[in-house]
């Protein structure tokens, strides 16, 4: 099946002209439609929306002290005791 006869659904969307300009523009350089290039991109920002809130960054010494807290948990407290109590009769019990 083409990529074309894949596409079923129609979007639509207001721009602003000027921003129509720059749109035509780039699509234009690529050797694209516009609605190609506006598909793309959008799909391409979405790739990266979903990217960022499932990958988790941390930086070099972020790791570390999570992989410390890993290999040595800090004894339990009090409020950890609680919540672990709570969750075992209200969320475990259903």
């Amino acid at each position: 099946m083409s990529h074309e006869a894949a596409r079923t659904t129609r979007i639509e969307a207001r721009i602003a002209p000027d921003a129509l300009a720059i749109v035509k523009r780039a699509a234009e350089l690529q050797g694209r439609s516009v609605s190609d290039f506006v598909v793309a991109a959008a799909q391409d920002a979405a790739h990266r929306t979903i990217e960022e809130t499932q990958v988790i960054r941390l930086s070099v010494e972020d790791q570390r002290r999570f992989a410390e807290a890993i290999i040595n948990p800090p004894a339990s407290n009090e409020a950890l005791r609680l919540a672990a109590r709570l969750h075992t009769e209200h969320v475990e019990m259903r």
